[in-house]
């Protein structure tokens, strides 16, 4: 019989994980794996998981938001697995499913897990740590971290909306300069991503033709920080409208990159909080990871 390793953030999203766990074991007996079921409690908990059991699983389920997602991919990383992972989304806003596609139903997203087959992705290392989708800072950033977890369950993406607006009083620009083998950025950013996905924070979206999650490349996008209304505006029109290349935005590829900041200014990794540095190098590992889908 097959191993399983199945890491659980009950409190995610609405729940609705915990509320279908029995049926989502059930899935995986019935495809002749034998379930390990962790139970997650605090930050951090699911790479713990990983380095402890994971080494025993033919496959690494785990279920919650992207930052339940993170932590388990750092584990995997970390211990030097190629064990294949699944992903069921239950967090409130859930951007990498989005991009792969996966369903927003658990049970559904179950199924999918057994009954289909390892696809490569590329994950970023970020100096010495890893993220599935973004590395970003700015506005928007900080509000992924600290929005209450009660607030993400009942109102989702409406809820980073509203903690955002109320943080745009607040922003300041951040000077950061991006240097590459191909080219060079330097100005006052509102807000910068480093990217493998589609869809950030439930807020921005990149045009799904320009992005391929196992390419080897990141899609890097900067917004500058206006210096009046005029510009504000002009921020918002070009990415309402996806024209990422204009006046505001600068809109790049890469596959490796040193970043210069303030070594204050915070970042986050998949929608949770992490430290910067003065000189920052941002690589893409190609194809390092599998998931299953």
């Amino acid at each position: 019989m097959k191993h399983l390793l199945f890491i659980i953030n009950p409190v995610a999203g609405t729940k609705k994980a915990s509320k279908n766990l029995a049926e989502i074991i059930s899935i995986f007996n019935r495809a002749d794996y034998d379930t390990h079921v962790f139970v997650t409690s605090r930050q951090k908990d699911a790479t713990r998981a990983v380095k402890k059991f994971g080494e025993q699983a033919d496959l690494i389920v785990c279920c919650g938001g992207d930052g339940t997602l993170n932590e388990t991919i750092n584990g995997v990383i970390q211990m030097g697995l190629h064990t294949p992972i699944g992903y069921i989304p239950a967090g409130s806003t859930n951007d990498f499913a989005n991009s792969l596609g996966l369903s927003g139903d658990v049970v559904t997203a179950a199924k999918q897990i057994v009954n289909g087959s390892p696809q490569p992705y590329d994950i970023g290392k970020f100096g010495n740590r890893y993220f599935s989708y973004v590395a970003s800072f700015g506005a928007f950033t900080k509000t992924s971290y600290t929005t209450p977890q009660n607030i993400k369950n009942a109102l989702g993406h409406i809820a980073y909306l509203l903690e955002g607006i109320q943080e745009l009083s607040k922003i300041k620009k951040e000077h950061l300069r991006v240097e590459t083998d191909q080219f060079v950025l330097e100005d006052d950013y509102l807000f910068g991503a480093i990217c493998n996905s589609t869809s950030l924070g439930g807020i921005l979206t990149l045009n799904p033709n320009l992005v391929d999650l196992g390419d080897g490349m990141f899609e890097i996008l900067l917004v500058r920080a206006p210096k009046n209304i005029q510009e504000l505006h002009e921020c918002v029109l070009a990415l309402r409208s996806q024209t990422y290349n204009c006046g505001m935005l600068a809109f790049r590829s890469a596959s490796k990159m040193t970043i210069t900041a303030n070594p204050d200014m915070p970042w986050t990794l998949d929608g949770e909080r992490a430290d910067g540095g003065e000189n920052i190098v941002v690589e893409n590992l190609h194809q390092s990871i599998s998931l299953m889908h």
